[in-house]
């Protein structure tokens, strides 16, 4: 198996990686001219830079609503995500008197590069991540106890939630929208994917992708396209973005990427005993991307953990259609305001 393994790696270094540009994290982005109104930027949106040690300096962005918030709620995209996909989301949430905070992975979004092909999506552990998202919420956001604070994880974004709580990170509430244990995304190889990657990682060359995956193409399929949503409006604003922003694309993840989110669906689900805080899981019957049986077990395994089906929804909720997508909004405010509620209580308690 090994010789296997190291044989495959070999051809590995032999595949082509994405395009070259800077590693630089990068934060002003363009308004692309064919996207509705609904999708720009929130009043008031400030981008920000949060690093740990000698690690890649990771890009978030924050707005507040117009009158003093009700609640704070961190957003963590899923794998490819750029912040700016959030806004129509992030404007919902202001308007309901949250402040909305998105954190984007590192090496993605306008986050610093790990290599130097900037739509190469690499990582060598999500601890990383979830470290950056404690980091973000004790030093950045300052939470001061009066209003409850919220973090919601969209697909591998929620394994980084989940770690983050996991290890220790103090929160009122959790939202794990479509959490991908398992992704039908990934490359196929030669060999055993799993066992790939992590020989991958082991032997340095963790930055290589598998052969056959591209980098980012400006002829790529859209959101509908790949299945991840059924609204053909909503379906086509990640590639707008990333078509009017060349620093903000993603193509295939590197195996190192895929080693880490192996380790860290593991993780989070053999820890997930551990979370404290209530917890609202959020997905899609159609959702052919990541499959629920690990991340229905895992809720299972939470003191407090409610699971909420949208039997149409495909995997991007945040993206779907009004009928779809209104539901699972609703479902996150119902959830808010309860931690607004048992925040309350346990003051005057």
């Amino acid at each position: 198996m090994r010789s296997r393994l190291l044989a495959a790696l070999l051809f590995l270094t032999l595949a082509g990686c994405g395009e070259g540009g800077s590693r630089a994290p990068f934060a002003e982005s363009r308004t692309p001219p064919s996207i509705a109104l609904r999708f720009y930027a929130p009043d008031g949106w400030t981008w920000g830079y949060v690093r740990i040690g000698d690690g890649l300096v990771q890009r978030y962005g924050v707005s507040a609503p117009p009158v003093g918030p009700r609640a704070t709620v961190v957003i963590l995209t899923g794998y490819g995500e750029p912040a700016e996909k959030w806004f129509e989301t992030v404007r919902r949430l202001n308007a309901t008197g949250y402040t909305a905070w998105v954190l984007e992975p590192q090496g993605q979004g306008g986050s610093e590069r790990a290599t130097p092909w900037r739509d190469l999506g690499h990582a060598d552990s999500f601890e990383t991540d979830a470290a950056t998202l404690r980091a973000l919420v004790k030093v950045v956001i300052r939470p001061t106890g009066e209003t409850p604070l919220v973090i919601l994880g969209h697909a591998d974004g929620a394994l980084v939630a989940l770690r983050a709580v996991e290890t220790g990170l103090p929160t009122d509430g959790l939202i794990l929208s479509s959490p991908a244990f398992t992704l039908n995304t990934l490359p196929q190889l030669p060999t055993d994917p799993r066992q790939t990657s992590l020989w991958a990682s082991r032997l340095k060359l963790g930055w290589l992708t598998a052969p056959g995956t591209q980098g980012w193409r400006r002829d790529g399929p859209d959101g509908v396209a790949t299945g991840r949503t059924s609204d053909r409006l909503r379906g086509a604003v990640q590639r707008a973005w990333q078509t009017a922003n060349p620093d903000l694309r993603i193509g295939a993840p590197s195996l190192g990427w895929m080693a880490a989110f192996y380790d860290a669906a593991d993780r989070a689900q053999s820890d997930a005993s551990r979370v404290r805080p209530p917890v609202l899981l959020l997905r899609g019957g159609q959702d052919r991307i990541a499959p629920p049986a690990r991340a229905t077990r895992a809720c299972a395994a939470i003191a407090a953990c409610q699971s909420v089906s949208f039997p149409t929804g495909r995997h991007e909720l945040h993206m779907e259609s009004d009928a779809v997508r209104e539901p699972w909004l609703t479902q996150i405010e119902a959830f808010v305001r309860a931690t607004i509620a048992a925040k309350a209580t346990r003051r005057q308690g």
